[in-house]
């Protein structure tokens, strides 16, 4: 179970960013790392300034930083691809590794690029973490549909999250079963040897496949039999108030005054 609620980013609380409207933080979220991306590498002040901003809106969410610093970390090892670029970008010889008949040159071009990669990737993994612990899913679902994306992939969206959920718990109880008959001897590890422990995990992997596949089967036919066209039916979207349009037109306008300055400082 502990798996399981973990697994749900949305942070309850009563905040100004909580009641703000799914709509106007999603465009904010995407307009703010549109902007990372098109500032040039080694700008840092206007990295810093945008930090500030999404800084700013940790804040006022009362998420917590360190929630908010800890999930970010996950794009580490992915942010990590970008390393080639310290020794690929041209730019004056910091370092020379020989690499067997190679020799690879780290350059000062190199590094800078490479920070401001991580720094980038980063910020936007912080504003993505910020607008699902302030959103529910189905709010950032409602917002993405109108929006305009198309439904079918707002429904594919919607069934990932749901059945993610349940896929967990099956694991969890298939776990649960495999621990109850794996008695731990005087001196060993219960469960017997890798060999015994791999296939055991052979056989709950494909466990568990035929259970999803049966599931969704049922699941098919149940909403099919409900009249189910492919679109899942909601309220409409109610108007933006003149606040969220202000703050909106605010937040976009100042984001791109950061990116004309970081190309015309």
């Amino acid at each position: 179970m502990a798996l399981t609620s973990s697994l749900d980013p949305y942070v309850d609380r009563d905040s100004p960013v909580h009641a703000l409207d799914a709509r106007v933080k999603l465009l904010l979220t995407l307009a703010l790392v549109l902007a990372l991306a098109l500032i040039p590498a080694g700008r840092w002040s206007a990295m810093i300034a945008i930090a500030a901003l999404l800084w700013w809106a940790v804040l006022r969410s009362a998420v917590g930083p360190g929630l908010i610093l800890r999930r970010a970390f996950i794009a580490a090892p992915f942010a990590l691809a970008a390393l080639t670029l310290v020794v690929t970008r041209p730019g004056a010889p910091l370092l020379r590794l020989p690499l067997g008949p190679l020799t690879l040159t780290v350059t000062d071009a190199g590094l800078v690029a490479f920070a401001s990669v991580i720094l980038k990737t980063w910020l936007s993994v912080q504003a993505a973490l910020l607008l699902m612990a302030t959103s529910r899913f189905t709010e950032v679902l409602g917002a993405l549909r109108s929006l305009g994306l198309p439904a079918v992939l707002v429904a594919m969206l919607g069934f990932a999250y749901r059945y993610l959920f349940v896929l967990v718990d099956e694991a969890e109880r298939l776990l649960r079963a495999r621990d109850s008959r794996a008695a731990a001897l005087p001196g060993r590890r219960a469960g017997g040897p890798i060999a015994w422990r791999a296939g055991v995990l052979e056989g709950m992997v494909g466990t568990l496949f035929v259970r999803a596949y049966e599931r969704s089967e049922r699941i098919h036919a149940a909403m099919l039999s409900r009249s189910y066209t492919g679109e899942f039916r909601s309220f409409p979207p109610r108007s933006l108030t003149t606040s969220e349009q202000g703050l909106l037109i605010a937040g976009a306008a100042l984001l791109a005054a950061i990116v004309w300055l970081a190309y015309w400082r």
